[in-house]
């Protein structure tokens, strides 16, 4: 029987990334913790003494997180480096702040290295105070935990590197998310008008829209 051949051109089948199982010793305690973040809760399901499983979802995001009683075989606190992307880290933080709930100062990589003492996961190993001086995409980080030391990271993220992305696609998070995308585009066609004599550009929404659709898919943003 002939095998099938698979181009590298074909359609591939959607394959979405849709729950994380975490470890949690305590899962009153853990759901407290979440709701407390303001994540949604999907399902809190029990059944009977020894199975319970709770679903919780991060704002606008479309990958949830699931833990429980009798769900993994992982030891509590053991899932680390969960990345939370945000496009305004400063906002984000503050928001966990404004909940009581504790999180580390923003800092940033330096110079592409990772390598350092002070946490066993990816990125955030190596940390300089203080977000990235040049706001880039990807460079600024800020850290929490939860009650059992499961760990998260925030990481900003303006614009996608060129392939991170589907090109033909445009979507946001949330409406906060559409919001900063705006402000931003806002900032630019800003520099665009002064490099063309201050002139009012009457078609402000056409290079609004080429620019937020470029900086979310990484490619070349309008000049």
């Amino acid at each position: 029987m002939e095998n099938p051949k698979v181009k590298s051109n074909d359609a591939n089948v959607d394959m979405k990334l849709e729950i994380v199982v975490i470890p949690v010793s305590d899962v009153d305690r853990a759901k407290e913790f979440y709701q407390r973040l303001g994540w949604r809760l999907d399902a809190d399901f029990a059944s009977g003494d020894d199975f319970r499983v709770m679903q919780f979802t991060p704002p606008g995001s479309g990958c949830s997180v699931i833990f429980g009683k009798n769900v993994t075989a992982a030891a509590p606190g053991s899932a680390q480096g969960l990345y939370l992307i945000v496009s305004d880290i400063k906002a984000a933080r503050n928001e966990l702040l404004s909940r009581g709930v504790e999180i580390g100062e923003v800092f940033h990589e330096p110079g592409g290295g990772y390598a350092g003492p002070d946490e066993p996961y990816l990125f955030g190993r190596l940390r300089v105070s203080g977000p990235d001086a040049e706001k880039r995409s990807y460079r600024s980080f800020a850290s929490f935990s939860d009650p059992d030391g499961n760990g998260w990271l925030f990481q900003e993220i303006t614009t996608r590197l060129p392939g991170r992305i589907d090109s033909a696609a445009t979507t946001f998070a949330s409406a906060n998310d559409l919001a900063s995308a705006f402000r931003r585009a806002e900032a630019a066609h800003g520099e665009h008008e002064k490099r063309a004599g201050g002139q009012r550009d009457e078609n402000w929404p056409d290079w609004y829209a080429a620019y937020m659709v470029a900086e979310q898919s990484g490619g070349e943003l309008p000049q």
